[in-house]
């Protein structure tokens, strides 16, 4: 028996919540974070823009400097995490170990009540200080290394990158990883955003629904299309091989990883600052080929499909030529959209109401034993 109700499968178009922290404009390929347009913000510190996103403004210099030293103080992760760590990454995909990890946090850091603010910025301040680490461990036990603790002296992505590689990294480094992290700190009402946000609806806290976003974001259709996208490049192995590649992939069509937006009608506005920054770490790394490949793909996926490339699909290059492994693009992808989820945790909370959509029954009636 089929409702007469109007199914919307995915809920396309359908709007859940009012929210003040992003907007996603398809039609004009446009990204606002309150109020500002990205290409305001994509030059911008890490906590520059995490300070917009919990504290509702742009930060003074002393405003920054204050949440600089905030997260610092908050960067090092309990012993009992690390062991978990060291453990779990030989054995388990690092966002399965990214999630645990993130989930025991609880059990080291007081319950915010939901009702105070300012304890709930206090756990958020906490969580997106700790998946930096927590992410940084998790790459170096797979590479067969021992975590690096933190360096409370340094900034957000610079310490990130520290943890990373046991190297200082040069400014020009740090820049491109503040970059990185702005352009996927927030986009809407996506799926592991919609996650969290269901979560708090029942009253949940909010290291409960950001581990349940993570979990969401673990999926290849979400977080993990970038680490495909490496994965199909580095199959496709040369230029020379995209259109053959590309002709064979259409003709059985398969997804090609990194193109198309279920919002976006035209070029993701985070793409063009993306492909900018994979073709300058092609050319200071001396490793053009992954640029060439991903413009020559690009440009040909235009032609044939008319059809964009998304945010997934630079940054894979651009994290490959920094050293990253493609499987830990999902988890560094997680590290930024922790400032996202934990501002919608908040603002949730501030008008909440149970999220309990209907479902569209199409099974039998009547059955009797």
């Amino acid at each position: 028996m089929e409702s007469t109700s109007i199914v919307a499968k995915g809920l396309d178009d359908v709007i859940v919540g009012d929210t003040v922290l992003s907007s996603v404009n398809g039609e004009k390929g446009e990204l606002i974070y309150r109020g500002y347009n990205i290409d305001e913000l994509a030059d911008c510190s890490f906590e520059q823009v995490c300070h917009l996103f919990l504290y509702g403004d742009f930060p003074s210099g002393d405003q920054e400097r204050a949440l600089r030293e905030r997260l610092a103080a908050r960067y090092m992760i309990p012993k009992e995490v690390v062991d978990f760590i060291c453990f779990a990454s030989i054995i388990e995909p690092p966002m399965a170990t990214l999630r645990t990890a993130v989930s025991m946090l609880s059990c080291f850091l007081k319950e915010a009540r939901l009702d105070n603010e300012e304890e709930l910025r206090e756990t958020a301040l906490q969580l997106i200080a700790k998946i930096g680490t927590i992410a940084a461990a998790i790459g170096r036990v797979r590479k067969g290394q021992l975590p690096i603790a933190p360096n409370v002296s340094f900034g957000y992505s610079k310490n990130f990158l520290y943890m990373c590689n046991g190297e200082v990294p040069e400014d020009i480094v740090t820049k491109t990883m503040d970059t990185s992290m702005v352009l996927h700190m927030d986009h809407g009402f996506n799926a592991s955003t919609f996650t969290a946000r269901a979560v708090t609806s029942s009253l949940s806290d909010m290291i409960s629904a950001v581990t349940a976003a993570i979990g969401s974001l673990k999926g290849p259709l979400h977080g993990g299309a970038n680490t495909a996208v490496m994965k199909m490049l580095m199959e496709i192995g040369g230029v020379e091989n995209i259109e053959p590649w590309l002709e064979k992939a259409l003709k059985e069509k398969k997804k090609i990883m990194g193109f198309g937006h279920r919002v976006y009608k035209v070029l993701d506005p985070r793409a063009k600052h993306l492909k900018r920054m994979s073709k300058e770490w092609g050319e200071r790394a001396h490793e053009k080929k992954w640029f060439q490949m991903s413009e020559k793909l690009e440009d040909l996926m235009m032609e044939k499909k008319g059809i964009n490339a998304n945010v997934d699909f630079y940054s894979a290059s651009t994290y490959y030529t920094m050293g990253f492994e493609p499987d830990m693009y999902t988890p560094i992808f997680a590290v930024a959209r922790m400032v996202g989820w934990t501002a919608h945790v908040i603002e949730q909370l501030k008008d909440n109401r149970i999220m309990r959509p209907e479902a569209n029954y199409v099974g039998p009636i009547g059955k009797k034993l």
